[in-house]
């Protein structure tokens, strides 16, 4: 099963590639990273996502919150909680046609055209990671030259939070 954990990290050299280590170690892998200084400058928040059974995400949990840069470790893939990715996709439009409907598929995605030259249009979509797979489908054979995605960033709905 999919799951999203959110870390609570302090803001110093090395923290993430301890984490990452702990997953190379173990044979854990790790789908989906961000990471993304907070409000207080000493902390970093990481969202990763992995799967697992609940067995493993109990040993992964439990070894994260073993690391001494770790301050707070949140599986937030079972309570209520937001998830967004955003995606960059730069597609070749060349035609008025192109154009139209890359404009068409965009607007119904609730996404934006940031880029626009006599070639390419470059598109901005953000939602959660099955929209974003749905948009690259519809694209179909209308390859995309370029995709980037920034990855699962998630937060609790409610009064759950990550503050210490």
């Amino acid at each position: 099963m999919r799951h999203i954990i959110s870390i609570l990290v302090e803001n110093e050299f090395g923290a993430l590639g301890r984490i990452a280590g702990l997953f190379t170690a173990r044979g854990y892998n790790i789908e989906c990273l961000t990471v993304a200084p907070t409000d207080d400058p000493t902390l970093s928040r990481m969202t990763l996502v992995t799967f697992g059974d609940d067995r493993i995400i109990e040993q992964i949990i439990k070894q994260l919150n073993k690391l001494l840069d770790v301050v707070k470790v949140m599986d937030i893939t079972e309570a209520t909680h937001i998830e967004r990715e955003m995606m960059l996709v730069k597609v070749q439009a060349t035609s008025s046609e192109a154009r139209e409907e890359f404009k068409r598929l965009t607007d119904i995605f609730r996404g934006r055209v940031l880029d626009v030259t006599d070639k390419t249009y470059t598109l901005e979509l953000t939602g959660t990671s099955s929209k974003l797979d749905a948009f690259l489908d519809l694209l179909g054979k209308k390859t995309p030259m370029e995709v980037v995605r920034s990855g699962v960033i998630g937060i609790a709905r409610g009064d759950k939070q990550m503050r210490v």
